[in-house]
């Protein structure tokens, strides 16, 4: 990584990374649900949160249910949205906004049980989220569901641009 200091988020992950065991993920998750109040609503849980990787689950529940009993296609979308948008957060300088730019969902096969999404950035691409003004970049997500299988690809573009004009 560059010698630019950590983000707002990566510092506050790396408190939260700090507490005991089993507390971490679930308070973190908490928090984070706050700053982004769906993650919040849907309960996704962070099951690992770095610079590089992002580790986003969702318990198949009645309220992120479709009507056949399986997780939401929305709620799937909103899965691999978040992992790859807090894998370009952690990175993205506290001057710039992060906004999704392509959010593009193949449905391929019903999904069974909980899933699973992890979001992976190459060291290139942090180098070139910390140094340019403004880009984007193609976010690499996996999206599992209980059975090991993929029932969803995604392609998840992400840009940063300056906040203020």
């Amino acid at each position: 990584m560059s010698s630019s200091k950590p983000n707002q988020l990566s510092r506050t992950v790396a408190k939260l990374q700090g507490l005991p065991g089993n507390l971490s993920p679930w308070l973190t998750s908490f928090i984070l649900g706050n700053v982004v109040p769906l993650v919040g609503t849907a309960s996704l849980r962070f099951e690992e949160i770095s610079h590089a990787r992002v580790v986003v689950s969702i318990r198949n529940r009645r309220k992120v249910q479709n009507h056949i009993k399986g997780v939401h296609a929305a709620a799937m979308a909103l899965l691999a949205e978040t992992a790859t948008g807090f894998c370009v957060g952690m990175n993205v300088p506290d001057d710039k906004l992060p906004l999704i730019k392509t959010l593009k969902v193949d449905y391929l096969k019903r999904s069974v049980g909980d899933m699973k999404a992890v979001a992976q950035l190459r060291p290139e691409q942090i180098q070139q989220i910390l140094t340019q003004d403004k880009g984007e970049v193609t976010v690499p997500v996996t999206i599992t569901d209980e059975s090991g299988q993929e029932p969803i690809q995604c392609e998840m573009i992400w840009a940063w641009v300056p906040k203020k004009r």
